[in-house]
């Protein structure tokens, strides 16, 4: 599954470097009738049935929930660079509020502009200039992007800390050496996670599926083969 801003093409690189043995599909986000963040969680627990699940980002907490509501779609999971949500209440209230003011700039000033700002951030700097879906993102809507912002936005979601040792798959979480904030979250996490639950640094940053989609796609074979 896609992070905030990204459409399914932005798997392709990694989809690329699977062997022919591993069958996978990159499924984009989509809105269900009525929207929530779990809502949205089942709803690609329907569309995709029983597998291995993987997601980046916003992607990986929707995987996350995913898992734990509906465990028994979930053959492993794999999450990158993704959290369990925000734990304290302050700052969940205050990472709201910012979303908000996102959700409320994407609608101002069109989604072109927005991602260009966006992706303008220090955290995007290592990546390839040539990365798949980059155009792609593009192509989304205000009102998609306002909602993932509003609905399925970290300030929103609700946390997911205290139901992590629920987890019976096999559970890997993958993040880049150079982002500090979600290794320390994943390192976090795995003290939560069952035993076997395994946390693996690839070198670069934040988005892991654009830097590093070769030694990504071993470890989702690896992963699946657990």
């Amino acid at each position: 599954m896609p992070g905030f801003t990204q459409t399914a093409s932005s798997w392709d690189g990694v989809l690329a470097a699977l062997d022919d043995d591993t069958r996978a599909t990159a499924t984009a986000i989509s809105v269900p009738t009525r929207p929530t963040f779990a809502l949205t969680a089942q709803a690609i627990g329907a569309a995709s049935g029983a597998a291995t699940y993987i997601g980046y980002s916003m992607g990986g907490r929707l995987c996350l929930r995913l898992a734990l509501d509906h465990p028994e779609l979930v053959r492993a999971l794999v999450l990158v660079s993704a959290s369990p949500g925000i734990a304290d209440a302050t700052e969940r209230a205050a990472r709201q509020e910012a979303d908000e003011q996102l959700a409320r700039e994407v609608e101002t000033v069109g989604v072109e502009s927005f991602v260009d700002r966006w992706l303008a951030q220090p955290m995007w700097a290592t990546v390839p200039l040539d990365a798949p879906g980059l155009s792609d993102r593009r192509t989304l809507t205000s009102e998609f992007l306002a909602h993932c912002l509003r609905v399925l936005g970290t300030g929103t979601m609700e946390p997911l800390w205290d139901r992590l040792g629920d987890l019976a798959m096999p559970v890997t979480l993958i993040t880049g050496t150079d982002d500090t904030k979600f290794t320390a979250i994943a390192r976090e996490m795995l003290r939560a996670l069952p035993s076997d639950a395994r946390h693996i640094e690839l070198p670069g940053g934040h988005a892991v599926p654009l830097e590093q989609p070769n030694r990504l796609a071993a470890e989702v074979r690896s992963a699946a083969h657990r």
